[in-house]
């Protein structure tokens, strides 16, 4: 489980492609400070697997189902990417509850200038949009964001200065794509309040009054 508060900014070193997936080599520092291998970290909120790492870098297996469900499968060597690692047991949850897999893509229609403030809005599915509430919570490449409006076809966020100077907001601009992942609360009660179609039929139990009778019961 991943928080949303981005870490730090790294930088694809290397792409090796395979027919329908790739291995990522990613130029780090804060997030190899007590790296081991398996570890999960979240590279633009899509949650990877460290597979091996050297002191200045880290490499990840991309799979085919996570290359055609999000924007790793834009990525070139040069582009910098939002890291977060795992959150440990006894830190901060300065965030929201990020599983770090993503919903889908969006695109950002437009960005605007509002005083010491950006907004930005970003076009999305319905599907992914039906999870979507004004002042609820959003990842945007791995970043915990606060909606601050929503339309049939978009929603809008307002980022402050420190955190465009810090990830890769900075980088985006109209017709960038970006990977989504709504709020998982939402997902889990829609479950639960959805009526099955078929009742669950539970397994027929073997014993019977006469079973029981004729072993002395």
């Amino acid at each position: 489980m991943f928080t949303g508060i981005v870490e730090e900014m790294g930088t694809i070193k290397s792409i090796r492609k395979g027919s329908h997936s790739a291995v990522l080599e990613i130029q780090a520092k804060v997030v190899l400070e007590d790296i081991h291998l398996g570890d999960s970290i979240a590279v633009n909120g899509v949650c990877l697997t460290a597979t091996s790492f050297s002191p200045t870098s880290f490499t990840a297996d991309v799979m085919h189902e996570t290359l055609n469900r999000s924007s790793l499968a834009n990525l070139r060597p040069g582009s910098r990417v939002n890291l977060e690692r795992a959150m440990a047991a006894n830190g901060r949850f300065g965030g929201h509850i990020v599983a770090g897999h993503v919903d889908g893509v969006g695109t950002v229609l437009h960005t605007e200038k509002d005083d010491n403030a950006i907004w930005y809005t970003i076009g999305a599915e319905p599907q992914v949009l039906r999870y979507v509430v004004e002042k609820g919570s959003i990842t945007i490449d791995g970043i915990s964001l606060t909606v601050a409006k929503v339309t049939d076809s978009s929603f809008s966020i307002s980022a402050i200065p420190h955190t465009v100077a810090v990830t890769v907001l900075q980088d985006r601009k109209p017709g960038d794509t970006v990977n989504l992942e709504t709020d998982i609360i939402g997902k889990y009660v829609e479950k639960l309040l959805t009526p099955q179609e078929q009742p669950i039929q539970q397994p027929k139990s073997g014993i019977t009054r006469e079973f029981l009778s004729q072993y002395g019961y």
